[in-house]
């Protein structure tokens, strides 16, 4: 009789499901009963903390996008999209395409990791209009619009119209938002030069928060340092703010009252006129696991304090995906690659302890610290307890960086794009990409899927 491997199938290429995989092989990568495998829409890792250098054509886009296969060299790997998830039958099922049939692959071990999509909050104009932060395509697409209204800028006679086109919004006063502003107003600026017309008064760049303070979670003095420095190179700040309109001409915004939950009953609506809003003010579950057969909370997975899925033993969940409430706030823990890599640590450890029949770990966090560079050579930090800002915490967070990037040559490619930065000015070359429509399912084809 043939032994058949045991299986452990990883959902998602992002930081938790990468990092998990790289534990796991370290664990089994030479043990032939253990099977590793990984399902994930893209073939890649996307760098997602360098999506506003793509934005600003800093960096180039693949410089910051790493092939999975390159780093999980002992990791059978699917491109594909999860159409369901069966943890009584222990299946999944991914879509197929016009291209391609569908599969169906069995697991004895789950690990969930498929992180989360932006959140309009039910908001249909603003998921039609707005340019999002999430996907590399969206930093392509966000660098070629900034281009496209200083071309139009450039020779527009209408005040008004020309106001408009140069009214940049951020939704989000979060690491997203802050990092996208001040490399928005870096590209604005070092371009302008090639455009005879434009003076830096004609640009406005504004980020819309709904807390009082930007950097929620942050150290607060140095969530106001950045607060003044981005205010001083021109960027303006709406807090209390949220948005509740946007046609594609029009941002409209509310006050909130003292508790931050409902729009003041005496404020006015206020108008914003710009062709361009950046929408990085939240993010939620993907719909495969909103549609899953396992008990959620706040849009998220229940998990134990192992990281395991309670109801469903050997099925984890990790990352942007999983509810783990931070037991020193009493608040779930931010969506952050740290925290995602953190638990991928404890969860592939835990899979071998059930495999070896041994102890599991309980997941406990301890920060790192936290960083952002909020533009121009100018950044923030909190390192071992020490709090940076400046032209200090700006080295730092490229130097933290730049050792995450686990390939070599995406390291040199990405410090390359640094220094060419620093030597020469912007491309101003505008990519003519057309924007297809994401789509929401696969069809399902007739045929008999595979079955592994």
């Amino acid at each position: 009789m043939v032994k058949t491997k045991k299986k452990i199938v990883i959902l998602g290429g992002g930081f938790a499901g990468v990092e998990c995989a790289k534990k796991l092989e370290s664990y089994f990568g030479n043990n032939s009963e253990i099977e590793i495998i990984m399902i994930s829409e893209d073939n890649f890792l996307l760098f997602t903390p360098m999506l506003p250098q793509v934005a600003s054509g800093m960096i180039e886009t693949r410089h910051i996008v790493l092939p999975i296969r390159a780093i999980c060299k002992k990791t059978k790997f699917y491109e594909g999209k999860i159409k369901n998830i069966d943890p009584f039958g222990k299946l999944v099922t991914l879509w197929g395409t016009v291209e391609k049939r569908g599969a169906v692959i069995y697991y004895d071990y789950l690990v969930i990791a498929l992180g989360s999509e932006t959140n309009f909050f039910g908001m249909a104009d603003v998921e039609k209009n707005a340019f999002t932060m999430k996907t590399l395509n969206d930093a392509v697409m966000l660098r070629n619009r900034i281009i496209d209204m200083l071309e139009q800028t450039e020779n527009e006679t209408d005040p008004i119209l020309r106001k408009s086109l140069l009214t940049f919004v951020i939704a989000g006063g979060g690491f997203a938002g802050i990092e996208t502003a001040g490399e928005i107003m870096d590209l604005l600026l070092d371009a302008r030069k090639y455009y005879s017309t434009i003076q830096k008064n004609d640009i406005r760049v504004i980020i819309i928060e709904s807390l009082p303070m930007i950097l929620n979670g942050f150290n607060q003095k140095l969530a106001e340092f950045a607060k003044e420095k981005m205010t001083h190179r021109g960027i303006e700040f709406k807090l209390k703010n949220v948005v509740t309109k946007f046609d594609g001409t029009e941002v409209s915004i509310k006050l909130l009252n003292e508790n931050l939950k409902e729009p003041a009953v005496e404020s006015e609506i206020e108008i914003i006129r710009t062709k361009t809003l950046i929408w990085t003010a939240g993010v939620t579950p993907v719909n495969t696991i909103k549609r899953s057969m396992f008990k959620m909370e706040k849009g998220k997975l229940i998990v134990n304090d192992f990281l395991e899925v309670p109801e469903f033993s050997g099925v984890f969940a990790i990352g942007d995906c999983a509810l783990f409430t931070d037991p020193k706030t009493n608040r779930p823990f931010p969506p952050t690659g740290q925290i995602a890599e953190a638990q991928a640590k404890i969860v592939s450890y835990n899979l071998n302890a059930l495999i070896k029949n041994s102890d599991k770990k309980i997941f406990e966090y301890n920060s790192k610290g936290q960083m952002a560079i909020i533009g121009k050579r100018t950044g923030i930090a909190t390192f071992f307890g020490m709090n940076i800002s400046g032209f200090l915490a700006w080295i730092i967070w490229r130097n933290v960086y730049l050792s995450k990037i686990a390939l070599p040559d995406k390291k040199i490619r990405v410090l390359l794009d640094w220094i060419i930065d620093l030597l020469f000015d912007r491309d101003v070359s505008r990519l003519k990409l057309v924007k297809r429509d994401t789509e929401k399912e696969y069809k399902v084809l007739d045929e008999i899927d595979d079955v592994w």
